[in-house]
């Protein structure tokens, strides 16, 4: 018995993660020191009994949250959601566009980033090129050559700081892509809204992030010590386990059906404004798309195709296998590290 309060006390504790969020989005490679071609922690020391025990109560949580859907209860949180984001619903494409001018505006003014804080240059176009990006947005005729500027930053970045370091960022193709498709007047694409590749590229950004708190949990512990209440009390390292469960949750929740995809829009807006006080300007400029996105998402009413509750759970597990691979494997592949 004494096992099995330990085990809820914990779990509970990693649920207040959501409450009192914090640093938990914060992205640390702009507040601490860090090297990408670091031996990431090999997965035999990852894969722990605490890890298992929250990806697992993550899958619960998401296959309860799939069959709520379906109920009264889960209609009338849908409908509590529409009224909440009515009045911004049809108002996206202009808050994705302003901003999206907004957010490269700033980039210009700071001068010597890349997209965001931690990709530094010297090369004196980029600014420029950034505020023309932000220019570029007033006018539906010209999104698609900011389209062609955020696509042309990110090979850029690539160019100077390597694939496995930009594959933090797939979010600016997914904006690019929005860009390009409202601006030819594009609705679908291999079946999907422009609304519906930001969301995809949301998760996926968000999906690869969690690795980073299993695999380099070290980044985050200067950043813990510097700010202990965002830490709740925890043990640093069980803390970072549990922060990326809970990212990794809340992002693979996105590409589920409307009531687990809005809330986890909702709760990852919650955890996106919060860090902004612990961190200030940086951490607002930095993630200002991607609250944007964020927006657009939690607003997103169209029904998905209709599949048993069940489904999620097992794409849940298949998406965690597939992202732990690929992050210990390309890495491994890139810069000759261990994976076990």
């Amino acid at each position: 018995m004494r096992v099995n309060r330990e085990n809820l006390s914990r779990i509970a504790l990693a649920a207040a993660l959501a409450a009192l969020p914090g640093s938990a989005e914060a992205h640390v490679k702009w507040f601490a020191h860090y090297s990408v071609p670091q031996q990431p922690l090999p997965l035999h020391e990852v894969f722990n009994a605490t890890f298992w025990q929250y990806n697992v109560t993550a899958a619960i949580v998401i296959l309860i949250l799939g069959y709520l859907g379906r109920e009264s209860l889960g209609l009338a949180i849908l409908r509590s959601l529409d009224r909440l984001s009515a009045g911004l619903k049809p108002r996206i494409d202009a808050l994705y566009r302003g901003g999206g001018a907004c957010f490269f505006v700033a980039l210009w003014v700071i001068g010597d980033v890349i997209m965001t804080p931690e990709l530094k240059t010297d090369w004196a176009v980029i600014p420029w090129l950034q505020l023309a990006i932000a220019l570029g947005m007033f006018w539906r005729r010209t999104l698609p050559l900011s389209a062609l500027g955020i696509a042309f930053l990110y090979a850029y970045g690539v160019y100077a700081y390597g694939i496995f370091h930009m594959l933090d960022y797939p979010i600016f193709l997914g904006v690019a892509a929005y860009l390009a498709l409202r601006g030819l007047g594009i609705d679908l694409l291999f079946g999907l809204r422009p609304l519906d590749v930001t969301r995809w590229a949301m998760a996926l950004t968000l999906m690869w992030a969690a690795m980073e708190k299993w695999g380099y949990p070290e980044w985050t512990y200067p950043v813990l010590a510097t700010h202990p209440e965002i830490a709740l009390d925890l043990n640093p390292h069980f803390y970072m386990i549990s922060a990326g469960v809970l990212e990794f949750g809340l992002a693979f929740a996105l590409l589920c059906a409307p009531l687990v995809r809005r809330l986890g829009a909702l709760v990852l807006t919650v955890m996106f404004i919060s860090a902004i006080f612990d961190f200030g300007k940086i951490d607002a400029i930095g993630h200002s798309m991607i609250i944007v996105v964020l927006l657009g998402i939690l607003t997103d009413d169209r029904p998905v195709a209709r599949r048993p509750p069940y489904a999620a759970p097992i794409a849940f597990c298949v998406a965690l296998g597939l992202y732990l691979g690929a992050y210990w494997g390309l890495h491994a592949a890139l810069y000759g590290t261990t994976i076990w």
